[in-house]
């Protein structure tokens, strides 16, 4: 049985190399990508030019125009961001069939009995480094026997105060140009060389099989994928190097920096197994329109939306799906995207279902200076199953035209949602309970379908129901005369009950640690309906509450 290999490609800068695709001419001038994190503008991906500035992944974006004035950035984009990676991780399939993608910038490859298909390890990388240069991508790669081991080569060998001491380290060099043989053929014809400081495309670290400990050892702590606290708890007891662990015993170190260090641990070295699982086929549901000539008028967006919705609807008949989330990106001459995304309440491939909420985004749509291409997706789809009705055929048309066109509330509670959010509108459901607030429970009416097995309850229930507040009164379960609620006297013009509700003694409910309760509608002299209730105590004291009102 071949001995497992695993390669790890991290794409260290690729959200910032993506956006200058196609601009070759701005790489050695400082770019950055800016994201938002917690409500601030930070640095999410640099390229090597601005790296060479000072920049760093994470630094505040004012910071950083202040330390270099002439930084380019570009809002980050992670749905497209995605969408490069599980692009990268087809054409990653040509070395394996085995990829998984590692968001947000990594791939991880299973290369058992792969490799010598490309003429080894080290040659397969240089075709992966090649391909990579084409893409103007930087990436960084690591091979050894585990997951762990790969993903911490990729990433931390090489670093200054780091050797790899598996006695096979491979470090190569390849310069991202838009020409692979262009590049080579200027080599082969005496050009010139590049120079020492030429920056590097890719790193390579190969940890030959069996020498997964020698390879990592010199590596920092945090290569094992460990969080930072658990890191930085690491150095405080002087142990930097992930070497430093070897003669560590495991309960006291899984005491005090925590179980997740020690299975990171086992998971690099291989003792605990870690498959590389790969990537589902993807269904993809999607229609694009690329334009002749920039547009940037509503009713001309939407003419492309009415092109591209029946080109979705026979894709996702074919598929017998329905689309329950839809994506439109425009994008823009500038090389921006302005994406929108609406929900339906319940699945259709029908255009005339999805259009009317796509309208209502449009309008929030920035053109710039042009649209140039127009997609639609359905991220979100399920199985539509269609309905066979017995009886005459003339009456099971009928019924089936009356269940087809009756989508009146599915279209409002999708117009409403694409306004608050589909998680905004919610239904009630019956729920398996005798306790009076746990009769019922909330669920999204976007994914739930109304409930028809209401069951009545033994009296009526109140329309208005909250937390029981407390009611002075005479302290004994009849009901009383005159009681004190919310500083008002209140006499008692009509009562009816009591219905006794008794606690679920298999649960712990604060509420109703007061033990069994004795429930009375009860009808005041100034025309108010209350819903009192008597507790007889059980770990609280006894006493009158009051916890609704009718309408």
């Amino acid at each position: 049985m071949p001995i497992r290999r695993v390669l790890s490609l991290w794409f260290p800068r690729m959200a910032a190399e993506r956006q200058l695709r196609g601009f070759r001419g701005l790489l050695d001038a400082p770019f950055a990508v800016v994201g938002d994190r917690g409500g601030m503008q930070v640095l999410a991906s640099l390229t090597r030019a601005a790296e060479a500035e000072g920049l760093r992944t994470g630094q505040p974006l004012r910071d950083a125009q202040a330390m270099c004035p002439a930084l380019m950035t570009r809002s980050e984009s992670p749905h497209i961001d995605a969408a490069f990676l599980t692009a990268l991780r087809r054409w990653a399939g040509k070395f394996s069939p085995w990829v998984a993608e590692e968001p947000p910038a990594s791939l991880v490859i299973d290369l058992t009995g792969c490799a010598h298909l490309f003429g080894g390890e080290a040659a397969l990388i240089d075709h992966v480094a090649l391909d990579c240069a084409d893409l103007g991508l930087s990436v960084q790669a690591g091979v050894a026997d585990t997951l762990g081991a790969a993903w911490a080569l990729a990433r931390y060998a090489g670093q200054p105060g780091t050797a790899l001491r598996s006695g096979d380290a491979i470090d190569q060099e390849a310069y991202a140009t838009r020409s692979r043989a262009a590049k080579r053929r200027n080599w082969e014809r005496g050009g010139a060389a590049p120079s020492a400081g030429a920056p590097k495309a890719h790193v390579t670290r190969i940890a030959q099989p069996g020498q997964t400990r020698q390879a990592i050892g010199p590596l920092p702590v945090a290569a094992l994928r460990i969080e930072d606290e658990a890191a930085a708890a690491l150095a405080r007891l002087g142990l930097r190097r992930i070497e430093d662990l070897w003669g560590m015993p495991r309960a006291a170190l899984a005491r005090r920096v925590g179980q997740g260090v020690v299975k990171r641990l086992d998971q690099a070295l291989g003792l605990d197994p870690e498959p590389v699982s790969p990537a589902r086929p993807e269904m993809s549901l999607a229609v694009r329109l690329t334009l002749p000539e920039p547009i940037g008028l509503e009713q001309d967006i939407l003419a492309g939306i009415d092109r591209l919705l029946p080109e979705l609807e026979k894709r996702l008949v074919a598929k017998g799906h329905g689309a329950r989330r839809v994506r439109m990106q425009c994008f823009r001459a500038d090389q921006g995207v302005e994406a929108v995304e609406i929900g339906l309440a319940r699945p259709s491939a029908r255009p005339d279902r999805i259009r009317p909420l796509l309208a209502m985004k449009v309008g929030g749509i920035d053109a710039g200076f042009g649209i140039d291409a127009i997609r639609i997706e359905a991220v979100a789809t399920e199985p539509v199953h269609d309905r066979q009705h017995r009886g005459h055929l003339d009456a099971a048309r009928d019924v089936a035209e009356r269940l087809e066109a009756n989508t009146g509330l599915d279209d409002l509670i999708g117009r409403v949602g694409a306004r608050i959010g589909m998680e905004a509108i919610t239904r009630l459901h019956p729920a398996d309970s005798h306790i009076p607030e746990k009769t019922q429970k909330v669920l999204a009416a976007a994914w739930s379908d109304p409930a028809t097995d209401w069951a009545p309850p033994p009296t009526p229930r109140p329309l208005l129901m909250w937390r029981p507040e407390p009611v002075t009164a005479e302290d004994r379960p009849a009901m009383p005369a005159a009681f004190r609620w919310r500083r008002r006297m209140f006499e008692t013009a009509q009562a009816r009950g009591p219905e006794r509700i008794a606690p679920e003694w298999w649960l712990d409910e604060p509420e109703w640690r007061s033990g069994v309760r004795d429930y009375w509608d009860v009808v005041t002299t100034d025309g108010q309906r209350l819903w009192l209730y008597y507790a007889h105590g059980g770990t609280m004291s006894s006493g009158w509450f009051c916890q609704g009102r009718f309408a």
